[in-house]
């Protein structure tokens, strides 16, 4: 693989963090500024559910069709200034992609080359007959191989989001699986660039600090990567958005835990990075060091879990407490014998007393019924609310008809050992690679706590190095007033858990933060969590805390177990709890 780019440097950028995300982010990335790579990042938990019922519907799709459509319109783009593409828009069928790309590059009369990185779909090892998905997460070895091979673009099953950019970057500098330190520092900047604008200012805790202007439309990253693993994330020249520290900070965070971030190519140490800012619009990542990879791999799986409704009522004016327990009282009665296995009750107080308008001045009542059973969740559900229509609270109404209900998803994760997945890199000639898992020195012990190899650190503090907390702040007056005055937050989920980092931007405020926010400290500010494991980790050369709080997110975010599903918000809720902050930090 030949980069364009000038020396040892790589530029390797992101055009999509989602699959849904900006639709001209390709083609801005290819125009708006050089590049060496670009790679896309498409799947997510809930994508891997949604293609698996586009699969259902008709076997050969099972990808990213949106991919294809931005190809349409910048594949000569890519080709005519040498930009390799890689992502992992194949989803569940990466083969089936990859002719559709040969197919459309035909069709436009551009000449490039296609490979495909495949092996991820365990559908067939017996996971059981409800499950939909069972894909593995691959490295980025596979995709390396393609690229040496000469391929032009790249696509790829479930690999982790960090393998778009450990692939390219392997091919690139002739890296092998034992450049742990170099394949670390990959991960690291491929984590900051798989979510796309979250780390160019997009979801940025500090936004209000900035010109709304120049967040209005943040510019894709780009991390330009150098031999050793050190990288600088920027952005193109002119484009909207910033990086900063805390920008980077806050991506670093997101959907991480502890010191060890383990994956297939290398468990990268997050307690090594550092962070420098080198410029407007440059923060530097060095120092990152590499242990060995585990010796399994993460499968995700998803099943149907059963049917799921929803009816919310609004609640206006006068007696909003009467009018719930009136409405609720009324629906238990109707369901009878055919109650829902699971019913569950939210009341939101989002009237205001004397409101100016009629919306002000209502709260929602929501109603989420699930089961087994569709019919128990349909009609028996919408039926039974609207026939309450002129015989309920005053003023009675609903946002939306009652459905007649919709299956929803589960999402697991198993592990196996990663010798028994096949990963398959098909080159651009057809011929089947097959990539043998990270063959590491004899002397290197792989890192296998209970860890995730899709990226995600044990949550088990016993297995992570100790972290030296700074000495405390001296005393002194303080007052109440809301965390997110002197602290940022980012969260985010994984599966069932959600994980929510906090992090300080001067030393003094990471001196308080370190021994001010602990787990009880915590549980108290969010009581949603007070009943389950909460697990604190320290970053100190971040000055960052990562909370890993298990099971508030039910069976997944396609389960819908909760208000914000995929723990989104959860960051944001936190920074607006009141502490007892030092005056000198205000």
């Amino acid at each position: 693989m030949t980069a364009s780019g000038a020396g040892d440097v790589l530029r390797i950028g992101n055009a999509s963090g989602f699959y849904g995300d900006r639709f001209d982010a390709v083609r801005e990335m290819l125009t708006d500024g050089p590049l060496d790579v670009l790679t896309g990042d498409y799947l997510a938990e809930l994508t891997m559910l949604i293609l698996g019922r586009d699969r259902l519907k008709d076997p050969s799709l099972g990808y990213a069709k949106t991919f294809l459509k931005q190809l349409e319109e910048s594949l000569g783009l890519a080709h005519e200034r040498g930009v390799k593409i890689v992502a992992n828009a194949g989803g569940l069928n990466p083969a089936g992609l990859a002719d559709a790309v040969r197919a459309l590059a035909e069709r436009v009369g551009v000449p490039v080359k296609v490979a495909h990185v495949e092996g991820d779909d365990l559908l067939g090892r017996g996971w059981g007959p409800q499950v939909l998905t069972a894909n593995a997460y691959l490295g980025g070895a596979g995709i390396a191989a393609c690229l040496r091979a000469g391929a032009d673009v790249v696509v790829t099953g479930r690999v982790t989001d960090a393998a778009l950019v450990t692939g390219p970057a392997a091919a690139h500098f002739g890296w092998g699986p034992d450049d742990l330190d170099a394949l670390a520092g990959a991960v690291v900047a491929g984590h900051v660039l798989e979510c796309g604008t979250q780390a160019t200012g997009g979801n940025y805790a500090f936004f209000a600090g900035h010109d709304a202007r120049v967040l209005r439309r943040p510019g894709f990253p780009l991390a330009e990567i150098h031999a050793d693993g050190t990288s600088v994330i920027t952005k193109h020249e002119g484009t909207g958005g910033l990086v900063d520290v805390g920008t980077v900070t806050a991506q670093l965070l997101y959907e991480t835990g502890g010191a060890r971030y383990a994956g297939p190519d290398v468990t990268a140490r997050l307690d090594t990075v550092r962070l420098e800012q080198q410029g407007p619009d440059r923060v530097r990542i060095s120092g990152v060091r590499g242990e060995a990879p585990p010796p399994t791999l993460k499968v995700g799986l998803n099943r149907i879990g059963g049917w799921r409704n929803e009816v919310v009522f609004v609640l206006t004016g006068l007696d909003i407490e009467a009018k719930a327990q009136l409405v609720r009282d009324q629906l238990e009665d109707a369901f009878g014998k055919h109650r829902p296995a699971e019913v569950r009750w939210e009341l939101a107080r989002t009237e205001r007393p004397d409101g100016d308008t009629e919306e002000r001045a209502s709260a929602y009542l929501r109603l989420v019924v699930r089961d087994s059973d569709p019919d128990k969740v349909g009609r028996a559900v919408s039926g039974a609310a609207i026939e309450l229509a002129l015989g309920s609270y005053p003023g009675f109404h609903v946002t939306a008809p009652p459905g007649k209900g919709a299956p929803y998803g589960v999402f697991d994760a198993e592990h196996v050992d990663a010798a028994s997945v096949p990963h398959i890199a098909v080159l651009p000639d057809g011929r089947r690679c097959e990539i043998p898992p990270a063959a590491l020195p004899a002397d290197t012990e792989p890192f296998d706590p209970a860890a995730d190899p899709a990226g995600e650190p044990a949550a088990d503090p016993a297995t992570e190095p100790a972290a030296a907390l700074p000495e405390p702040l001296p005393d002194g007056p303080r007052r109440a007033a809301p965390l997110g005055l002197v602290a940022g937050a980012r969260s985010g989920d994984k599966g069932g858990d959600a994980n929510v980092g906090v992090w300080a931007r001067t030393d003094d405020a990471w001196r308080w933060l370190a021994h001010e926010l602990t787990v009880d400290r915590f549980r108290a500010l969010l009581p949603e969590t007070a009943d389950l494991t909460v697990v604190r980790h320290v970053l100190p050369r971040l000055r960052a805390l990562n909370f890993t709080v298990e099971g508030i997110l039910g069976e997944g975010v396609a389960a819908q177990a909760r208000f914000d599903p995929q723990g989104k918000a959860l960051g944001e809720w936190l920074r607006s709890r009141y502490m007892d902050i030092p005056e000198v930090l205000l």
